[in-house]
């Protein structure tokens, strides 16, 4: 693909921002759709990879990592200082995950996203999407599915919650705005008729990002065939280890309703499985925290929007230049965050290794079943 003008924008635009019991749902069985058919994996490989190296920029300067989840309600303060107003997020969770820069974003910005979103649309129609190897196809539905949810919220910020919007009447989630080889879909279909269908592995319920704060974060670079099963690792840990994941009140195991959507194709027995999956990423605290509890309950939801000003304007009198006053007050809440975890002796930061293979290992395929 060439990278138009208004794409080439994305990577410049955030650089101020990236500065600073056993009770069990309802399981509904999945709805079976045939035109969706012609995107069931195929035997019948090609060896192709998409280059999403464009998605990585962007994602790198607008996306903010609030760090490793702390399970302690927010102390500090929303309210700009000099004055009693306050701003931005009132979320107890608004220190976990990660957040977007949607009040940096211009008209042309958006209009890049748009562009890229249907460059990614087109990318099926010269290409088998299907008869890609499995992790390049996973990685293809990750981030269309991505990209559309930023662009569509970035359209109609600002809104406290993704959930309020309705495009031609249909809530966003539900709206089929994207269409791949004819086919129209929404970001909902993407999850649970693609990728929750023909993938057996739980952790594909990470990569998508929702716009919420209740939901999985949003990475700071886009998922590629060969990095994606660490990219799922570190955020299945980090979502199972925080509040809006997971909490335990007296003998009740508190979970997110996030695992609800994907309960038919993975935790058919709802309570023992998502138990289970949990344990898989929960560190050792958590897991003893985990123990103590006889039942399992969806109940945990955060629809607040995944931004750093909490999807609403403010005074421009309280603005720093192009930081907003919420953007401000956030972000000195996150380094509060973070400078306790540095004196508590917590590691906030990663080393990856992409194609590693130790010796006398052989080389893995499709580790994303």
């Amino acid at each position: 693909m060439t990278m138009s003008p208004a794409r080439r924008i994305l990577t410049a635009t955030f650089m101020a921002a990236s500065a600073y019991a056993l009770t069990a749902p309802a399981m509904a069985q999945a709805t079976s759709d045939p035109s969706f058919a012609a995107f069931a994996p195929r035997a019948d490989r090609i060896d192709h990879r998409i280059d999403y190296s464009i998605w990585t920029e962007a994602l790198s300067n607008f996306v903010v990592s609030m760090g490793p989840p702390l399970r302690k309600k927010p102390t500090g303060s929303q309210q700009i200082i000099g004055t009693r107003q306050r701003v931005g997020h009132n979320s107890i969770y608004r220190l976990d995950g990660s957040m977007v820069g949607f009040s940096f974003m211009t008209n042309e910005v958006i209009e890049s996203f748009s562009e890229y979103r249907h460059d990614l649309e087109r990318v099926a129609d010269g290409l088998e999407i299907a008869s890609l190897p499995r992790d390049e196809q996973l990685a293809y539905w990750f981030n269309l599915h991505n990209v559309a949810m930023v662009e569509q919220i970035a359209l109609n910020w600002p809104v406290r919650q993704p959930r309020e919007i309705l495009i031609e009447g249909v809530p966003l989630d539900e709206a089929r705005f994207i269409t791949v080889n004819g086919i129209a879909m929404s970001p909902k279909d993407i999850r649970t008729k693609i990728v929750f269908k023909h993938w057996k592995d739980p952790r594909v319920i990470y990569g998508f990002w929702r716009g919420e704060i209740g939901g999985p974060a949003m990475q700071r670079e886009a998922f590629e065939a060969s990095t994606i099963s660490y990219l799922l690792d570190r955020a299945a840990r980090e979502f199972a280890n925080s509040r809006r994941g997971v909490e335990n009140r007296g003998s009740t195991l508190h979970v997110s309703t996030l695992y609800e959507e994907a309960a038919p194709h993975y935790f058919p027995n709802f309570a023992e499985d998502v138990r289970n999956h949990i344990n898989r990423f929960a560190n050792e605290e958590m897991k003893a925290r985990y123990e103590g509890t006889s039942t399992v309950k969806a109940s945990i939801r955060e629809y607040d929007i995944a931004d750093l000003v909490g999807g609403r304007r403010t005074n421009p009198a309280y603005t720093n230049g192009r930081l907003d006053a919420a953007a401000i007050a956030l972000l000195r809440e996150r380094q509060g965050k973070l400078d306790y975890l540095a004196r508590e002796g917590v590691r906030t930061g990663t080393v990856t290794f992409s194609d590693f293979v130790a010796p006398g290992e052989e080389e893995k395929e499709d580790d994303v079943e």
